[in-house]
């Protein structure tokens, strides 16, 4: 066994060549970016939809599993995603509840200066900016009341593991002027359909005002500090915006089970469903036994959609083709 002395010593030799590495690599980034791209298409090898004989159409329709490693570019061209400022305005528009990081006030003695996080839900205004509604007696209102500092970290709905979307998004938050009061509501109600919040006592609307940094996790391999810039001027995909969770709904109950009959061409899964939605594609959660991974369903390259009778239309069309599903060995 290691004294507390010795596993220091060690830690910290451990620490120093890890740097080391990391330095290493950086001076030799421009040198070996290709190289890593050219290894990055040999090890993430999609899984492609053949449609028919499968001898002829493209491969750029069809399922492909999230990148494993790789750049974000790289992932985003092979994988027909939307590149990361829209994925982002598309992800804020979907996810209905957040974890929001304060940093305690000193009215809470020996917490002072820790992270305090929280599930709270919100609202995206026009500019991809969130609104919450805070009661006052909350302890991240008072943080915040203290410190307007804070980071949201949003997470696609039906998060299974480390291979969804995510984004933390810092900023400052204060609470709206009262002439901007019922603004904000309407805002909120038309998220969430009603203000559920309002019922339960004295809450008051909020706004992250200052966005200061976006850092994006689209999956293993698709990461990206997104310009804050591009995210607020970007309108997001009309097809996560309109219906949002009750399209998803209605989209599950016509083809979550002819996507689990696809599926399982070559492994039993026990179930699919349809997380999210974007012009391009979307994202199925599959379940085999407790095991879950999420992959690609991206539409007919030109076949942008917009509507749920477009993403219907889009989906039955990839499904009644008699499309089977492939797999590729990585090597």
């Amino acid at each position: 066994m290691l004294s507390m002395k010795g596993y220091s010593k060690w830690l910290l030799q451990r620490c120093c060549d890890s740097i080391s590495c990391i330095l290493k690599g950086n001076s030799n980034h421009n040198g070996s970016s290709e190289r890593r791209a050219n290894e990055t298409s040999r090890i993430d090898t999609p899984v492609t939809v053949t449609c028919g004989s499968g001898t002829g159409g493209g491969t750029r329709t069809g399922l492909f599993r999230t990148p494993i490693s790789g750049g974000v570019q790289s992932a985003t061209s092979a994988h027909g995603l939307p590149r990361p400022a829209l994925a982002v305005r598309n992800l804020m528009e979907q996810a209905r509840f957040a974890h929001l990081c304060t940093v305690m006030s000193r009215m809470h003695h020996r917490r002072e200066g820790y992270p305090f996080g929280s599930l709270v839900d919100f609202a995206p205004d026009s500019m991809g900016h969130p609104i919450f509604s805070f009661s006052p007696l909350a302890i991240h209102t008072r943080n915040l009341l203290a410190d307007p500092r804070c980071t949201l970290v949003v997470q696609i709905p039906g998060w299974t593991g480390l291979s969804n979307a995510r984004v933390t998004i810092f900023g400052d938050v204060f609470p709206l002027p009262d002439h901007q009061q019922e603004w904000a509501h309407k805002q909120y109600i038309a998220k969430h359909q009603q203000g559920p919040s309002q019922q339960w006592g004295n809450f008051y609307y909020f706004r992250m005002q200052n966005i200061s940094d976006i850092y994006f996790i689209g999956g293993f391999g698709t990461v990206a500090w997104v310009d804050v810039k591009e995210y607020e001027n970007l309108q997001p995909d009309k097809i996560a915006v309109d219906g949002g969770e009750q399209n998803l709904k209605e989209l599950n109950a016509i083809f979550s089970k002819p996507l689990k009959e696809l599926l399982s061409t070559e492994s039993e899964i026990d179930d699919a469903a349809l997380i999210s939605i974007d012009s391009k594609g979307t994202d199925i959660r599959v379940r085999q036994g407790a095991q879950f991974n999420i992959q690609r369903l991206s539409f007919e390259v030109g076949h942008e959609v917009e509507t749920l009778e477009e993403a219907k239309a889009a989906l039955q069309k990839l499904i009644s083709k008699g499309c089977r599903l492939r797999l590729h060995n990585k090597t």
